[in-house]
């Protein structure tokens, strides 16, 4: 059997790295993974997209035979998002590649998914900060009662399944509520990555990118988590299928190398083009609580 050489092509390849960081990133992504994918904007010119939000035409009317029933007008106010880049870089020698010390390339996959998950979560995050429906529980620390209250801004009529954010340094205090159920205790299972229980009927899912806001006041200021309750169904009431939180994909990970040959190294890139938009203000309430 002839001898065979490793070459530093068979351990950097693009289109085998691309499809892993891709696998990798979903699994990283705490915030976004309800999200909607939108690919409309895939392969078509333009980098903008405008985000209707409908306003309800209100209930039907009792109309007399033969009386002609009355029109209204569809409202809606819009939003508009412009796609952006995310991109991370590392460059690789030859002499880390094949030393076989550890494993820089698989350690370089898992850094770059890792990077640009978690961008695309501090955008998810970001724009939920944008909700119209806030509550001010800046009073007391998180617990049982105040999310009961800011889930009622929703003023649902149906019961529907949702997530609410929180800092983990908010989580012991949730775990010691007497009303919290561990995921472990779960006859079901979990359905969100992170997701440690649930309380008030939320699926709880920790985040270091909820932040932290200043409530109240000049003067008399409370440092507050601002934490986002999130709708994860459609509405059964409207049947509206509108998702809380969109992202528009204009070109999804991408890994490039590019080779340096005189100095022996690899640069090992990665970039997504993507825009993360608050798409249904409707399913999502701003839960603020003291810190």
């Amino acid at each position: 059997m002839a001898n065979q050489t490793t070459k530093l092509s068979d351990l950097i390849n693009p289109q085998v790295m691309a499809d892993m960081i891709s696998a990798k990133i979903a699994s990283k992504i705490v915030v976004a993974p309800f999200a909607k994918i939108d690919t409309t904007l895939q392969g078509v010119p333009g980098n903008t997209v405008t985000v209707p939000q409908y306003a309800y035409i209100g209930d039907a009317a009792d109309i007399a035979e033969g009386v002609a029933a009355e029109t209204v007008k569809l409202t809606a106010s819009t939003t508009t998002v412009t796609v952006k880049k995310a991109m991370k870089a590392v460059e690789l020698t030859d002499e880390a590649v094949l030393s076989g010390y550890g494993n820089p390339v698989g350690e370089t996959n898992t850094q770059l998914a890792k990077s640009i998950a978690s961008k695309v979560d501090s955008d998810a995050m970001t724009a939920l900060q944008g909700a119209q429906l806030t509550y001010d529980g800046s009073a007391a620390a998180i617990k049982y009662s105040g999310i009961v209250d800011a889930i009622d801004l929703f003023e649902e009529e149906i019961n529907s399944e949702k997530v609410i954010f929180v800092h983990p340094k908010q989580v012991t205090q949730l775990r010691k509520d007497s009303d919290f159920i561990s995921a472990d205790k779960y006859k079901a299972g979990v359905i969100l990555s992170g997701e440690i229980g649930m309380i008030a009927n939320c699926r709880v899912v920790p985040s270091k990118k909820v932040p932290v806001v200043k409530v109240g006041e000049t003067g008399s200021q409370v440092d507050c988590y601002a934490c986002p309750i999130v709708k994860l169904n459609n509405d059964a009431e409207t049947e509206d299928d509108a998702a809380a939180l969109t992202i528009y994909l204009k070109r999804d990970t991408n890994v490039e190398t590019d080779r340096v040959s005189l100095s022996r190294k690899t640069d090992i890139s990665v970039d997504k083009h993507y825009a993360v938009a608050l798409s249904n203000t409707s399913k999502v309430v701003l839960a603020k609580f003291k810190k």
